[in-house]
């Protein structure tokens, strides 16, 4: 397939002041991980400039191998029990009001990695008691007892990404399935606690299909929704279909508020946790 010229809406300058500097060596002096770097998030630039990082827990590799995602994937390493404290050290240290946790799936874990999730927010929670928190999990394999866990914690946030439309999300998700992360979001939402997905498009999707992932978050009790564009990491990832225009980006967002999202963040360079922190005042003044 010939690859397509990537349009210059999507062309970004990282720059770098003392605050990107400032939470570089803390991220590194720490040795933690950050889906920031992992993901070659094109927003990293603009958020360590700004002193926010999305911590990914649970190690480095996945051991999930979907078609989008540059995060490593093989066999982990086992799980670091002192990373939920170096979390929230780093946290404190850069003096942080919001936090988003994020993490690798850990299919070879009895419990999937929810224990550790689970002492890891504990972890933020003791020693910066004044933080609000944001995660973004995996599916979990749909046990909703390990969903639970993280419920239990009480972030002030969860967000499970749906990534696609129906049609797409068995060839681009390697494990994952769409009727699950809806269930897993229904179980978020009856908890009370607030909750949030987001999608990538470019993939080949058509609008009413994006409607009406639209329509079944919503019908699921998804308040808050991410559209980005999605771009193909390497030359071993599934290719872009297309790049989605800004206007139609913005009518994606007209769109999903006239359906009764809350809020959404809708542009290229949109990513889950983008503007987290918008999220979370927004939150505590609806």
């Amino acid at each position: 397939m010939e690859r397509i010229k990537k349009p210059d809406w999507l062309k970004i300058n990282i720059g770098s002041n003392a605050r990107y500097t400032d939470t570089k060596r803390i991220v590194e002096s720490h040795k933690l991980h950050t889906i920031c770097s992992s993901g070659r998030c094109p927003n990293m630039g603009e958020c360590w400039g700004k002193g926010t990082a999305t911590f990914m827990i649970c190690g480095e590799i996945c051991t999930r191998s979907c078609k989008f995602c540059n995060t490593l994937t093989g066999r982990p390493l086992a799980l670091d029990k002192n990373e939920p404290t170096k979390v929230a050290e780093s946290i404190q240290l850069m003096k942080l009001a919001h936090a988003v946790i994020t993490s690798v799936d850990r299919d070879d874990l009895p419990d999937l990695g929810a224990t550790h999730w689970a002492a890891t927010l504990s972890e933020i929670k003791r020693l910066n008691p004044e933080t609000t928190t944001e995660v973004l999990i995996p599916d979990f394999q749909g046990r909703m007892e390990l969903v639970d866990l993280i419920i239990a914690a009480k972030p002030d946030i969860i967000s499970h990404n749906m990534e696609t439309v129906r049609r797409i999300s068995p060839t681009v998700r390697s494990a994952a399935n769409y009727d699950t992360s809806l269930a897993v979001i229904k179980r978020i939402s009856q908890s009370g606690i607030v909750i949030k997905s987001g999608i990538m498009v470019g993939l080949g999707e058509t609008v009413s299909e994006v409607e009406q992932l639209m329509d079944d978050l919503l019908q699921n009790g998804c308040q808050i929704l991410t559209i980005g564009q999605y771009l193909q990491p390497s030359h071993k990832h599934t290719p872009v279909v297309a790049y989605i225009t800004p206007e139609q980006f913005i009518s994606y967002k007209e769109t999903a508020l006239k359906k009764g999202f809350e809020q959404v963040e809708s542009a290229p360079l949109v990513r889950s946790s983008y503007h987290a922190e918008k999220h979370i005042i927004k939150k505590h003044t609806i």
